[in-house]
Order: C-alpha cells, then structure tokens, then sequence
C-alpha cells in the first residue's frame, strides 16, 4: 500500500536535480527508483507533476509516495530454467535475442517467469549487475516490450552496467528496430522527434504530450519496403527505427502519433484500419531489434551483431509479398545483412549458429 510523505526541501539542497536529491536525502532506494516514480506521477513539487532534471528550490514541498512495508518478507528473486538465445557472453555482459512473451523484470502482472529469473539461473545472483538499484532488476540495462523481440543487453558486472547505460543515455549504443505500419509512407527517411508522457486519459498509455513531465524522444526511420493498397487497407511500409532515446512504447508511441500504427498493435490503435485483417494474423506488435552495435564497455571493442525476422513477422511479410512496390536501397542492405548474421569476432560464448 502506498503512503504519502512530505519533504522540505533545505536551503543546502537548494539547486539539486529533483531525482538526485530524493535519492541522496534516502527518500527513494536509488535514483532510478526515484526517477520511475517522478515518471509515473508519484512526485509532486509545490503541488505539481514534475521532471527529474528540475532544480530544487529551498523551502519547496515535496510529495512524494512509498511503499509501506509488508507484515511478510519479501520473497526474494529465483532463477528459473527459461531458455536464453544467447548471441555473445563474456564476464561483463551478455547479448541475446529475446522471445515474444517474456518480460523483462518483475512487475505486479509478472512476478516471475522474466528474463531477470532467466539471467539469475544462468549466471547467479553474484554475477549480474545491480545497477538500477532493484533486487528485481539484476542485470537489466534496457528494457524490449513484453512482445517485442530481437537483440537486447545484459549485463554481468556494475562497472559494465554503468558504461552500457552511460552509453544508452549518450546515444552512442545503435540500435535498429524493424517494423512494419499501416499506410505507405512517401519519404524514404524521416525524424519524429516528439516528447512522451503517461496519458492524461489512461495511466497505463503513453502519449506524445507537451507537459513538464514528458521525456525528451528521438525516432528515426528509413522505410525499406512498400506494399500496395487493398480492399481493406491502405497498403503498408516496412521501416528500420533507430531509437536516439529509450522511452517507454517509444516506436509504438511515435508510429501512432504519425497515423502509422505498428501492424498487430493492440494499444496504439489510432488511424488503423477496421475492416478485414489489417494485422495480417499477427497476435503482436511487428516490432523487432535486429540490429544491435556498441563498444565493449571494458575491452573498447566494437561489436555488432544482426538478428534474423521471427516466423511470425517473416509469414506477415509474406503475405504482402505480391503487393510489393520494390525494395528501396536501405531495403536492399538491410535485407543482405538479415540474410547472412555471422557471429562477432570477439572472444565469448556465442551460440551455434540458428
């Protein structure tokens, strides 16, 4: 059960990002957990939502709310046997490609059969990272949707967690996501650069909005293929995302708010079609990561790693196939790196190949 508290802030405090003071005055158990609740609406300065990067002024109130404890101990995180597709591991870090339907930590739908019970069971509680503060969090750097899939980071030690975040935060890791929307987008690039906040409607929505609590979002695409229009629908475009920032349901969010909704979504509806089977059959979002490239956090080298198209989306894809209007050149490249994902050069512990 959640309780309200209050705190002043002093006048040594005056200056200091809101998320850092909640975090060092120990109002919240790290900052990451301040920050979740700054975004989620649990942090009210001088009666109003605020932003993590506010400067606090002395004498400010601060609203804030925390979980009371439970009569009962918390029962702590286990391991379970769930299958990873790992791609590359070394003792910092681990790159996989995760599965449509698996979570990536705890939540109150999802106390357990996440990738963090995966991760625990094969590395041990010892060997992953604690960098978000959480016991429920060990080894997360980001997050993919519950039903997005494709290639994501781990990692093993808080020292290459913090680079990998650092990096994420610095928009140096790159990172590609394939998606296909309804509609034919024209241009063959473009940038959606649009804040995101919770829904003013619904708490469990996201939404571009211009309020102080949104987030700063940058999306870019290039489309890779188009799909002649049909009875029931206004064609399709195939698209490689490359997310600058890493806000909740960010593509989902962005590809709504252009009225090119994501194939197969079942929450950011608008602009979709409502006739016939404009999802193709698909029981998820066509949404993902196939394209992953960082520098190693501790060796500085470059790894880059590509992720073939799940059965489901490539079945969607097939569909189309002759409605196709060609293929552009980023299409062409795209699709010749798909076709043949050699395993990085690098030592580790990468999978035989699939």
């Amino acid at each position: 059960m959640a309780a309200s508290r209050v705190h002043i802030v002093s006048p040594d405090d005056e200056g200091m990002r809101l998320d850092v003071l909640l975090a060092e005055r120990g109002l919240f158990s790290s900052r990451s957990a301040a920050v979740r609740a700054i975004e989620t609406g649990g942090v009210l300065v001088k009666g109003e939502p605020a932003v993590k990067k506010l400067a606090v002024r002395a004498g400010d109130p601060i609203v804030y709310e925390v979980e009371e404890a439970s009569a009962e101990d918390p029962v702590p995180m286990r391991g379970e046997p769930i299958e990873l597709d790992i791609r590359f591991e070394d003792d910092d870090l681990i790159v996989l490609s995760k599965q449509v339907g698996l979570v990536c930590h705890p939540s109150d739908d999802h106390r357990d059969g996440t990738l963090v019970n995966a991760l625990l069971h094969h590395c041990g509680e010892q060997n992953l990272c604690n960098v978000q503060g959480d016991n429920d969090r060990k080894g997360i750097v980001h997050r993919l949707d519950m039903d997005t899939s494709g290639l994501m980071l781990a990692a093993k030690s808080d020292a290459a967690g913090e680079a990998l975040m650092q990096a994420i935060q610095d928009r140096v890791v790159d990172r590609h996501y394939l998606a296909l929307v309804h509609g034919i987008i024209s241009h063959d690039t473009g940038m959606i650069d649009a804040p995101i906040a919770r829904s003013a409607k619904d708490r469990k929505r996201m939404a571009v909005r211009d309020v102080p609590s949104a987030r700063d979002a940058i999306t870019t695409f290039h489309v890779l293929e188009r799909f002649e229009a049909a009875r029931f629908d206004d064609g399709y475009t195939l698209i490689d995302c490359k997310l600058f920032t890493g806000r909740t349901h960010q593509i989902r969010v962005h590809m709504e708010y252009t009225r090119h909704p994501l194939v197969g979504e079942l929450v950011y509806t608008s602009g979709m079609p409502r006739k016939g089977d404009p999802n193709l059959g698909l029981k998820r979002q066509f949404l993902h990561s196939f394209k992953l490239a960082f520098d190693h956090p501790v060796t500085g080298e470059r790894l880059e790693f590509a992720d073939n198209v799940p059965r489901d989306l490539q079945e969607a894809l097939d569909s189309l196939s002759d409605r196709s209007m060609g293929r552009t050149p980023a299409g062409a490249e795209a699709f010749g790196l798909l076709a043949y994902s050699p395993r990085p050069s690098v030592e580790g512990v990468p999978l035989a190949e699939s």
